[in-house]
C-alpha cells in the first residue's frame, strides 16, 4: 500500500487574523511571535505563521533558499517599500534584507532553507 504524504489545509486565509487565538505561540524575538505549521525531519521551520508587535523588527538576513510570505494582515516593510495584507512577497536565494512592522503584521511565511542572520 502507498504511503501517504502528508497534508495540511488552511481554510479562509483572510479569516487567520481573526483566530489568532487557535494558534500556538512561540517568541522569535522582541515583538516577533511565530507558529509552526510544518517542520521537516531534521526540525527546520517549512511554514509558519507570523505575528509582528506595531515596531517589531527582524534584522538584517540572508536568504539562502526560496521564502514566500503572504502579508494576511497589517503591513511589513524593508529597503524596498512596504508590502500590506494581499501582498505575496518571494525573496529568492542569496536576497538579504531586514524587516520592519510599524503597524503591526501578521504574515504567512514559508521557507526553502533556513535564513542567516547577517
Amino acid at each position: 500500500m502507498a504511503e501517504r504524504a502528508p497534508r495540511l489545509v488552511l481554510k479562509d486565509l483572510a479569516s487567520i487574523p481573526l483566530r489568532l487565538g487557535e494558534f500556538a505561540w512561540e517568541s522569535l524575538g522582541p515583538g516577533v511571535e511565530l507558529s509552526r505549521l510544518y517542520q521537516d525531519a531534521a526540525g527546520n521551520t517549512k511554514l509558519a505563521l507570523l505575528r509582528y508587535a506595531p515596531g517589531a523588527t527582524v534584522p538584517e538576513h540572508l536568504h539562502t533558499g526560496m521564502e514566500y510570505i503572504q502579508i494576511l494582515a497589517g503591513s511589513q516593510q524593508d529597503e524596498r517599500g512596504v508590502y500590506r495584507a494581499g501582498t505575496l512577497l518571494v525573496s529568492i536565494p542569496g536576497t538579504r534584507h531586514s524587516i520592519a512592522s510599524p503597524e503591526g503584521c501578521v504574515a504567512l511565511a514559508m521557507w526553502e532553507a533556513p535564513v542567516h542572520f547577517v
